[in-house]
């Protein structure tokens, strides 16, 4: 049976609009603290259709475009010791698999990090349409979800005096999408 689409959300294609869409993370460093940065999505397509089986969800972000707040973190993290920006430019998300959860709804895909694809699941929660002041439709959407830094190959890391390492393994990232539908 055809799982119905949210109330308010209409079949077609949206672009992801980038300038109103974010992408941030959080990691322990030191054990003690988090870190917290932005990833910009560059681009992306959410394809409604007249279900949630029939739907799917593509985006791209800019791995050079890390922004942690420290100048000097972000040229690390962008190096050969965590994502190799230079040579992995671009990370991709590309949906398996759209499916309800309660009032939410779980999106299984396949997330690529440092040329290396793993299957994640956005935990995620439709957060409604508008008509914004130049005519658009939108649709909006949040989503979670947590990773292992080292299932992509991010393994770098330095130990501590008191033990433990200075960075952690699992990465939360946020998503906060705004979508236009096209005309």
């Amino acid at each position: 049976m055809a799982t119905p689409l949210p109330a308010g959300l209409t079949a077609g294609t949206y672009d992801i609009d980038p300038s109103h869409t974010a992408a941030s993370f959080s990691v322990r460093h030191a054990g003690i603290a988090k870190v917290r940065g932005s990833i910009a999505v560059t681009s992306g397509t959410i394809t409604v259709g007249e279900d949630l089986e029939s739907s799917s969800v593509t985006a791209e972000l800019d791995a050079a475009s890390v922004s942690t707040g420290d100048a000097g973190r972000d040229g690390h993290l962008k190096s050969a010791d965590f994502w190799h920006a230079d040579e992995k430019p671009t990370w991709t998300f590309s949906s398996t698999s759209i499916k309800a959860d309660g009032d939410d709804y779980v999106i299984l895909g396949d997330l690529t990090i440092n040329g290396i694809t793993k299957g994640v699941e956005l935990e995620t929660e439709f957060t409604g349409t508008a008509k914004d002041p130049f005519g658009n439709d939108r649709a909006g959407f949040e989503a979670n979800l947590e990773v292992n830094r080292k299932d992509f190959g991010l393994t770098w890391n330095a130990t501590l005096e008191t033990g433990g390492f200075l960075v952690g393994d699992k990465v939360k990232i946020t998503l906060d999408v705004s979508a236009i539908a096209k005309a």
